[in-house]
């Protein structure tokens, strides 16, 4: 009896889907990856404004713009943690936020002040002029050298 239990239970959790914590659905990559998009648009426009003119303000109008997008995108990791029981959502979303302007940060330490604007401003420059649909497929397009932190989940 218990070998059958134990085979039952085997084949339930086969069956079930991969534990949520460990994968993301496709809502929740595209919302990480949303922000970290606005995470490093806002330092790049942050270190490049006294080299590149204007280019801060242009990145504060690209995010009034999008705001509700970028609003839904931290929703839906909020409510990722949630799912998964972490209890204080705003310290992980400001931890996401800040481990994503470290890394860009970083890269802007590590070079001069005018090679990095000369190579990341455009970033700004670019995506100032998309729409949301444009930037909603920038954030679904999963690139090796910025991939998400969890696998997608199976469906």
């Amino acid at each position: 009896m218990i070998r059958l239990l134990s085979i039952a239970f085997t084949l339930i959790a086969i069956s079930m889907p991969a534990d949520a914590s460990s994968c993301y659905t496709m809502s929740e990559a595209e919302a990480e990856q949303g922000i970290r998009i606005q995470s490093e648009l806002m330092v790049i426009g942050l270190n490049c404004q006294h080299k590149v003119k204007g280019i801060y303000n242009k990145y504060r109008e690209l995010a009034n713009n999008n705001s509700k997008l970028f609003s839904s995108y931290n929703q839906t990791m909020i409510n990722h943690f949630k799912k998964n029981g972490i209890k204080n959502t705003e310290a992980e979303i400001n931890a996401m936020r800040t481990s994503y302007a470290n890394k860009i940060s970083k890269i802007a330490a590590e070079l001069r002040p005018d090679v990095f604007c000369a190579k990341y401003a455009t970033r700004i420059e670019k995506a100032a002029t998309m729409n949301q649909e444009q930037i909603r497929k920038w954030a679904t397009t999963f690139f090796p050298s910025h991939p998400v932190s969890k696998p997608l989940c199976e469906s």
